[in-house]
C-alpha cells in the first residue's frame, strides 16, 4: 500500500501536469516539441506574444516535468519529456475504463427491457 506521502507527491505531480495542459498555448508548445528539440526563440516564433510570455509558459511546462531545458550560452533548447504524460494517461485510462464499463452496463440493462419499458426492437420479454 502506498504511503500518504507518496500519494500526495503523485497527486501534486498530476496537478502540475494537468495545470500545464490546461492552456492551449502550452499544449501547442508541446506539439511543436513532439517533432523534436527546439530553441526557445523558434518555439516563440509562431506566437504574437513576447519572448518573456513564452518563457513563462515554458517554465510551467518545465515545473510539470513535461519539458527539459538545456542551456548553451544564451541559447536555450527545450526537449519534450513524456514520462509525466504517461502518468496522466494512466490516470485518465482508469476513468475511461470505469465509464466504458458503466455505460456498457446501462446499455445492457436498457436493451434487456429490465426497466419495465417495452423491449428493445428485435428482443422478446
Amino acid at each position: 500500500m502506498q504511503s500518504a506521502r507518496a500519494t500526495q507527491v503523485r497527486d501534486d505531480r498530476l496537478d502540475r501536469v494537468f495545470h500545464a495542459l490546461g492552456d492551449r498555448t502550452r499544449r501547442s508548445l508541446l506539439a511543436q516539441l513532439a517533432a523534436g528539440p527546439a530553441r526557445v526563440t523558434d518555439l516563440a516564433a509562431p506566437y504574437a506574444v513576447s519572448l518573456n510570455a513564452i518563457s513563462k509558459h515554458l517554465k510551467v511546462l518545465e515545473a510539470a516535468g513535461l519539458i527539459a531545458r538545456a542551456i548553451d550560452g544564451r541559447v536555450h533548447t527545450c526537449t519534450l519529456e513524456t514520462h509525466p504524460l504517461q502518468a496522466a494517461d494512466a490516470w485518465i485510462d482508469f476513468y475511461r475504463r470505469f465509464w466504458s464499463d458503466t455505460l456498457a452496463a446501462i446499455a445492457d440493462y436498457v436493451e434487456s427491457g429490465a426497466d419495465g419499458g417495452p423491449p428493445a426492437p428485435g428482443r422478446k420479454r
